[in-house]
């Protein structure tokens, strides 16, 4: 585990992020747990340790800057990504963990608990039968639709200036047409240490009635 560590920190050192040891304890300790889920639950591709650091903490670690307000909502989270590392980076905020896949969610589930989170929820559901109750600040997505596909994603989940976070990869090469009811307020180039395909993510904005 000495190697992973010391992957772990000389690239968020390069992305200008620093972890008390206790949260670098809990990065490392997460990968453990992939690793050994993994083997039964299929819950990555992804096999060596090493690219583990690498695509799932660095890569999910890589909008943590760009991450607002306190209540932040992680559709199609899988394995917990991005939402556990997040959370690990964000103890005072409280993040809800959403998939459809039952045995994902009983990882996570596992995961919070060795982990002793207590800012994360996870939550068994599809996004469609979530209340809209403008409950949350942010909503993240990593590899889990196109934007057109985005319109599940109702705008009644969000806060007064609320923001949806969607994880792509080379956006000029696939650059789509915001979902109804979005519209594109920036997208931001991402750096992620020893990755070198294109990362970028688009941040949207709900329209209100008054924008519209």
């Amino acid at each position: 585990m000495e190697a992973l560590t010391s992957l772990f920190e000389t690239s968020t050192d390069q992305m200008s992020m620093s972890f008390s040891q206790d949260q670098i304890s809990q990065y490392i300790e997460f990968i453990g747990l992939l690793q050994k889920w993994n083997k039964t639950y299929n819950l990555t591709a992804i096999r060596d340790p090493k690219e583990m650091v690498i695509k799932h903490l660095l890569d999910s670690l890589s909008i943590a800057p760009f991450i607002n307000g306190d209540h932040i909502l992680d559709v199609g989270t899988g394995a917990g990504l991005p939402g556990i590392p997040l959370a690990i980076a964000n103890p005072a905020k409280h993040f809800t963990l959403l998939d459809g896949n039952s045995k994902k969610i009983r990882f996570v589930r596992q995961a919070v608990i060795e982990l002793g989170l207590t800012n994360v929820t996870a939550i068994h559901s599809r996004i469609e039968q979530l209340p809209k109750e403008g409950q949350y600040s942010s909503i993240t997505t990593r590899a889990f639709a196109s934007l057109s596909d985005m319109l599940i994603i109702d705008t009644g989940l969000f806060q007064k200036n609320g923001q949806l976070l969607a994880m792509k990869g080379d956006w000029l090469k696939e650059k789509q047409t915001p979902p109804k009811g979005y519209e594109i307020a920036n997208v931001e180039q991402l750096t992620v240490p020893h990755i070198d395909g294109a990362r970028h993510l688009v941040i949207l904005k709900p329209v209100t009635r008054a924008d519209a």
